[in-house]
């Protein structure tokens, strides 16, 4: 029998050596928890298309973020639930608005021991349901909606935010809030940029989540799926403003993007495996048709091994746990 020269399946024989030749690996530190709180609530409430995900109250925000502190995940990223809205998101900037209540809950739970996140987007707060105020013709305005930005980027700082996450996709938004924080004092804050924010079919559960009002779509300032160079354009424009790191989100369908984006940015490259990507793999592994740990692995492994430096997932406290135990 002929014997081959190079044999690649040497390097497969056994779970240490796989391990040993791994090009990629997943740690707990380069995963970062997205979590709801919503004003009012008493209790968790779920969120059907995301089964295991919750709505959290003040109190059982602080216990989560204590568990994922534990876990060993690298972050956590804030989402406010208001109980009222308004045409300006009025309660994203109030010092008293669900979110900024609840970054200084987490900030006093855990301190520095995770990174502590919050979403900077008026989506949640405005009774339109877009991520920017409204002209007279119902457009978003760009320039208008940095101004708030900045006021809401103030509010987040002082209540106790390690980095601001600017998911809104405005022109200008990255400039516009850095100039401010650093302004005010608030040097250290860093800045993740939604570089590459495509309008995707996949945010239908996280629109659930935060009880979104949005009638409409968002095609207009989040980027078109059928784009792949203006991802990397936007990144590239997103750093030359002051972004400490970018995103591109969502991950799976965006691969070659986040790859793109991984390549040239100077800055860390994260990315967000989002609501429906999770309520796909979760609906599927619950009719048996797939492997549930096997997919959640696999697919934030896939994330990572395209040029993601870090992944928001909702997985991520889950997946801790099994990288600690070693799989």
């Amino acid at each position: 029998m002929t014997h081959l020269p190079i044999r690649p399946r040497r390097l497969r024989t056994t779970p240490a050596m796989r391990r040993l030749t791994a090009e990629t690996h997943v740690l707990p530190s380069q995963l970062v928890l997205p979590m709801f709180v919503r004003e009012g609530a008493t209790e968790p409430v779920a969120i059907s298309s995301m089964p295991g995900q919750v709505q959290h109250s003040r109190d059982s925000l602080r216990a989560a973020v204590t568990q994922a502190a534990e876990a060993g995940v690298g972050g956590v990223m804030l989402f406010g639930v208001p109980a009222e809205r308004d045409a300006t998101g009025s309660a994203a900037c109030d010092p008293d608005g669900v979110l900024n209540l609840a970054l200084r809950d987490v900030v006093a739970e855990v301190g520095d021991a995770v990174v502590v996140q919050a979403d900077l987007c008026l989506d949640e707060f405005t009774d339109h349901g877009h991520c920017g105020v409204l002209d007279p013709r119902g457009r978003v305005d760009n320039d208008a909606t940095l101004e708030h930005y900045r006021a809401m980027a103030l509010a987040q700082a002082r209540a106790g935010a390690h980095l601001l996450g600017l998911s809104g996709m405005m022109d200008g938004q990255v400039a516009a809030v850095r100039e401010a924080l650093d302004e005010a004092g608030h040097t250290d804050v860093a800045l993740l940029a939604y570089a590459a924010k495509y309008a995707s079919a996949f945010y239908g559960p996280f629109r659930e989540a935060v009880e979104s009002t949005l009638s409409g779509n968002r095609r207009s300032y989040q980027l078109d799926p059928a784009n792949r160079r203006e991802g990397a354009r936007e990144a590239v424009l997103d750093v030359a403003e002051g972004a400490d790191v970018v995103m591109v989100k969502p991950a799976m369908s965006y691969l070659d993007v986040l790859a793109d984006v991984a390549a040239l940015s100077e800055v860390p490259v994260w990315a967000y495996q989002v609501s429906g990507e999770y309520a796909m793999v979760e609906a599927a592994a619950a009719q048996g048709w797939i492997d549930r740990r096997g997919a959640i692995t696999e697919s934030v492994l896939g994330i990572r091994r395209a040029g993601a430096e870090a992944v928001l997932t909702y997985w991520a406290v889950e997946l801790a746990g099994w990288l600690r135990e070693g799989i």
